[in-house]
């Protein structure tokens, strides 16, 4: 898997005879192996964001390009051998395996009704041991916790053989310590990534940029260590922000509560 550069100019997004747009008109550009994180509060447009870079729905200004190319001048075929998504909603497993379940992502490689063959299966192993599950291969995909779960969905994704992977809240509902394991395989994968997030903590710590929305529009892009200042974090989320610098590491931590009230005691 080679990572590419992600380019997106000026996309925008509404539903039909909406009077406003959901997302307004946003660019960026995540240089090939960086991770983006997308932060901002509920209804921001994160989500549908997301849904333009993977394909799912087309921008109706802009273009999303991939090492140079836009995604809606490829097939949907060659778009799903250079972009993979992992969302929130894990569909039903059907009494498949993990392996079965990770054979999936090989199937934009398929061509006509040509089945996986050996090239692909060595792909799916490869892929298995990378992330850990190959002690799991033949368990019922719906025996597994929420974080193994969670490794199977983004194993499938990288069957793909992506250059660029979408994650949709990846440590949604995930314990403190399934959170911390996908956040370490995250950090390890070697793509291009962009991951929406709601831990500004954890954005801070994980993304080498962040793009801050509100109400689908951007408020910011950068590296997390200038662009989240106490004034934008507070006035995107309307919570009162104090950044504190942690020593000995010297990382900062986010700190949050309601703001005063006009009249309040």
């Amino acid at each position: 898997m080679i990572a590419a550069d992600l380019d997106v100019q000026g996309v925008s997004w509404a539903p039909a005879k909406a009077t406003q747009p959901v997302l307004h008109p946003t660019s960026f550009h995540v240089a090939a192996g960086r991770v983006l994180g997308v932060v901002g509060p509920n209804g921001a447009g994160k989500s549908t964001l997301l849904r333009l870079l993977y394909r799912f729905q087309k921008p109706q200004t802009g273009q999303v390009c991939v090492g140079g190319q836009d995604i809606w001048a490829m097939n949907p075929r060659d778009c799903a051998k250079r972009i993979a998504a992992v969302l929130q909603e894990q569909a039903s497993a059907f009494g498949l395996t993990v392996r079965e379940i990770v054979r999936l992502g090989r199937t934009p490689h398929w061509s006509g009704f040509s089945a996986s063959g050996a090239g692909d299966e060595q792909i799916v192993q490869a892929v298995l041991e990378k992330l850990g599950l190959d002690q799991l291969a033949d368990r019922n995909f719906g025996t597994l916790s929420g974080g193994e779960r969670q490794r199977v969905m983004v194993a499938r994704a990288l069957a793909q053989e992506p250059q660029v992977l979408i994650l949709d809240e990846p440590t949604n509902h995930l314990d403190v310590r399934h959170q911390l394991e996908v956040v370490s395989l995250i950090q390890n994968l070697g793509l291009t990534i962009v991951v929406s997030l709601h831990d500004l903590n954890m954005a801070a710590g994980l993304c080498d940029d962040v793009l801050v929305l509100k109400d689908g529009q951007p408020q910011g892009f950068g590296p997390p260590q200038s662009l989240l200042t106490d004034s934008l974090v507070a006035r995107t989320f309307r919570v009162a922000a104090q950044r504190e610098q942690l020593a000995p590491s010297g990382a900062s931590h986010f700190s949050f509560s309601l703001p005063n009230e006009t009249g309040s005691q």
